[in-house]
């Protein structure tokens, strides 16, 4: 993304707690647009202007869920939510559809049409 001059910025577990803070101050003010994240802020991460939370991978827990795309509907905003899902992913992709009593949408092949 950044040889595409995308403003990236990432955080892991290992990272120590002042980098880490570093990092999600340039995600709150805006100068880093793309925050790619482990599950280790799926709980952490309240910032009004996110939209968009793409999952790169399911969470491990159902639970955990809920708490990785709330953040693209904070405050009473609206968020869209993108699950990239495996056929190994199904069950859970099941589990969290009926834990959470909601149905997810295949992503239609003419997505930049509706943006």
């Amino acid at each position: 993304m950044r040889s595409h001059d995308h403003t990236v910025s990432a955080t892991h577990g290992d990272m120590d707690q002042n980098t880490r803070d570093i990092i999600m101050r340039e995600f709150r003010s805006g100068s880093s647009r793309v925050l790619i994240t482990t599950d280790h802020l799926a709980r952490g991460i309240d910032v009004q202007q996110v939209s968009l939370v793409i999952n790169y991978d399911l969470p491990a827990q159902t639970e955990n869920y809920l708490h990785r795309i709330s953040r693209s509907g904070r405050f009473g905003r609206k968020g869209v939510a993108i699950n990239f899902v495996t056929m190994d992913d199904e069950r859970m992709l099941f589990d969290i559809q009926k834990f959470y009593n909601v149905v997810t949408e295949e992503l239609p092949s003419n997505v930049a049409d509706l943006i």
